[in-house]
């Protein structure tokens, strides 16, 4: 005998993860017998600010049958190949983390262990001349590849910065088509089921309540159900990322927009540029036990490239986890779930994780524990894979002009990054646990880019032939490079695609 369907989904809160939630929930589960609503206040504001994303974003935005260009058109949307980092090893370093891959495996060793050993013997360049990505973006190119076209350019890997409270207009114009209702109102009141603890109903400003057989709880930092009407719990992660606060403000576009992210790294935090089409995004993540607001403010105000277009917002959180990311009928999504900061730009991909992942574990009203569970344990993994990356960045640097950078330095780490670092710094090998979402050339680049080496490549490449080896990497690094100066930059790109805002 089957159990009864789930009929009524309630989204407590707008913004992205919201927004978010109820096209794709309206897109995979939207008929007449099941009611998709979502609640928000204009009253409550919003954490939008300029986005910088990862691949999978297009997995997302393809699933919901999103348009690419009418995305960015819609969304003043720029193309993103990888993240620049300055000042991060030591002062006056550049590196940068492209997305795809290095060159290619020769006979099933991976690319970059060919390039240590080429380097070892003087040769090979720098490692950014075989990522595609990363060549495209030294020249301020871009082109998307075209589909079933084998080039060089189809080794090449993007994403997107877009304006995130127009991303969330954008997604609202298109759940509303699918069917969600959005109710207007303050939630004053939670009401339980007083056997199961279920949550039953919410109650707004009003006096109307909402009912519902599941709730998403996409309300921020704040978690009104997950954390304050159930207690789900935090677990604080600030001793590894000791980051509490952050500026964001935005410019006027000094030029034609870059195709990547920057992030600079500070006395005691790191700032953050995202080119968008109609201006560029800007801010100082920083830890407010080692650095004051005025000397954030004053060192985001001397490193900006545009002219000012409003003063900075302050925004305070606390870097970790809820313990239960699912508890009773409530999934928490987006900040009210967790929170990473934005280095890695992961902050997207953890909203459309927890939602790919619950629309696989979709439950029957009587709700089981093994789905709940199961989903919990995958959202743990996810957001403790890109905790342990995040940390990397600060602990693989040799900076000694400040406190901070001391203390990040020396800190101890968890046992799942120590035996990465264990691995590497022996003959550069990286194993990945699982289906983590950062690859072996993610590693890599950072290990590379900070100047942690190994003591030497793996012995298996003493089997190949060098001149062969050496052969390869200048015919990958010459194709690549020849590719990447054909293309054109990516405001002609965007507006040649129709891609281009006019507004």
């Amino acid at each position: 005998m089957s159990e009864e369907p789930i009929g009524r989904i309630v989204i407590v809160g707008g913004g992205t993860a919201g927004w978010m939630a109820a096209a794709a929930l309206s897109r995979y589960f939207g008929t007449a017998d099941r009611r998709v609503t979502l609640i928000e206040s204009d009253a409550i504001g919003t954490v939008g600010v300029g986005e910088a994303t990862i691949p999978p974003i297009r997995t997302f935005n393809a699933k919901l049958e999103i348009p690419e260009d009418e995305f960015l058109r819609a969304t003043n949307g720029t193309f993103k190949l990888g993240i620049e980092f300055v000042n991060w090893g030591q002062i006056g370093d550049r590196y940068f983390h492209p997305f795809g891959f290095y060159g290619q495996e020769f006979h099933g060793i991976a690319f970059h262990q060919l390039w240590l050993s080429e380097r070892e013997r003087g040769g090979g360049g720098k490692i950014d001349d075989y990522a595609m990505s990363a060549v495209a973006a030294a020249e301020r190119r871009f082109a998307r590849p075209e589909p079933g076209i084998q080039s060089p350019l189809a080794h090449l890997q993007y994403a997107f910065h877009f304006d995130a409270s127009l991303y969330a207009r954008y997604l609202r114009k298109r759940a509303e088509a699918q069917g969600v209702e959005r109710c207007e109102g303050k939630i004053v009141k939670v009401h339980r089921n007083s056997e199961s603890g279920d949550v039953d109903s919410v109650q707004l400003e009003n006096g109307e309540r909402i009912s519902g057989d599941i709730f998403l709880d996409c309300s921020g930092f704040r978690g009104l159900l997950i954390e304050e009407a159930l207690g789900a719990g935090y677990e604080d992660w600030s001793h590894w990322l000791p980051m509490d606060s952050a500026l964001a403000m935005p410019t006027a576009n000094a030029g034609s927009p870059d195709p990547f992210t920057r992030s600079t790294a500070h006395s005691a935090g790191w700032q953050w540029r995202i080119p968008l089409q109609h201006r560029t995004g800007n801010g100082h993540v920083f830890c407010s036990e080692y650095m004051s607001q005025e000397e954030a403010d004053r060192l985001l105000k001397e490193n900006l490239g545009g002219e000012i277009l409003s003063e900075p917002r302050l925004l305070r959180f606390k870097t970790g986890m809820r313990k239960k990311a699912w508890s009773h009928n409530v999934v928490s999504l987006g900040l009210s779930s967790g929170f990473l900061e934005p280095l890695e730009s992961t902050s997207i991909h953890l909203i459309q994780n927890g939602i790919a992942k619950f629309i696989s574990l979709f439950p029957d009203r009587s709700i089981s524990p093994v789905e709940r569970d199961e989903y919990n344990r995958i959202m743990r993994a996810s957001y403790e894979d890109i905790r342990d990356f995040i940390i990397l960045h600060y602990k693989a640097t040799q900076r000694d002009d400040s406190e901070f950078w001391r203390y990040v330095r020396d800190m101890d780490i968890p046992e799942t990054l120590k035996r990465k670092f264990d691995l590497w710094r022996l003959h550069g090998r990286i194993f990945r646990d699982q289906a983590e979402l950062f690859a072996t050339p993610s590693w890599v680049a950072v290990m590379i880019g900070q100047n942690i080496w190994p003591g030497g490549h793996d012995p298996i490449v003493a089997s190949l032939n060098s001149n062969e080896v050496a052969a390869t990497l200048r015919h990958i690094a010459n194709a690549y490079s020849q590719t990447a100066k054909q293309l054109p930059t990516q405001e002609e790109y965007l507006r040649r695609t129709g891609a281009w805002s006019n507004a």
